[in-house]
């Protein structure tokens, strides 16, 4: 059997950027000089990347059953990604803050992942199908790791940064070690 395109496991959130010359003290109203409302989570943002660029794309993940998640859904299929994602009711499509000054460019940046904090191994085998058939899988540390980790279990080379192996590793070894 070919193996072709990528799956995978992220998170999505919808990112609203605010420009100010700073940040508000506690209790203090500002007027902001701009503000930008678009997607964001770095599974997503990879999702959309590798389709962009040719590859068949499966996404995995929790989002929302409210107007955030149907952002994200309205943008995969814009963009030609098959989402294999669960909605619920149970938690918000995740979001972020993001403060950008205005002239400098830096950034702070609070991000409440929602939905995706709740992605279980059970949602990476509910996908494992689309996982098996992928020539890689991907994921990064937005997830919780026991889902992270279950994805890697279907015979699929896995992409995962630096700091996600090396965590997965340490974890495996402490779970040894138990």
């Amino acid at each position: 059997m070919s193996k072709n395109g990528v799956a995978i496991l992220g998170a999505f959130v919808v990112d609203l950027a605010f420009r100010a010359d700073k940040l508000p003290a506690i209790g203090e109203t500002i007027a902001g000089s701009g503000f930008a409302m678009g997607p964001g989570g770095k599974g997503s943002n990879q999702a959309v990347a590798a389709a962009r660029a040719g590859a068949g794309v499966t996404f995995i993940s929790r989002i929302g059953s409210d107007t955030f998640g149907e952002v994200g859904l309205k943008i995969w299929k814009a963009e030609g990604v098959l989402p294999r994602v669960t909605q619920t009711a149970a938690a918000p499509t995740g979001a972020a803050f993001i403060y950008v000054h205005e002239t400098r460019g830096d950034n702070a940046i609070i991000v409440v992942p929602g939905a995706a904090a709740d992605l279980r191994p059970a949602d990476v085998e509910a996908a494992a199908d689309a996982i098996r058939e992928s020539r890689v899988f991907v994921t990064q540390l937005e997830q919780p790791l026991d889902a992270a980790r279950r994805g890697q279990h279907h015979g699929v080379q896995s992409s995962a940064g630096d700091a996600v192996r090396r965590c997965l590793v340490r974890t495996q070894r402490l779970s040894r070690a138990q």
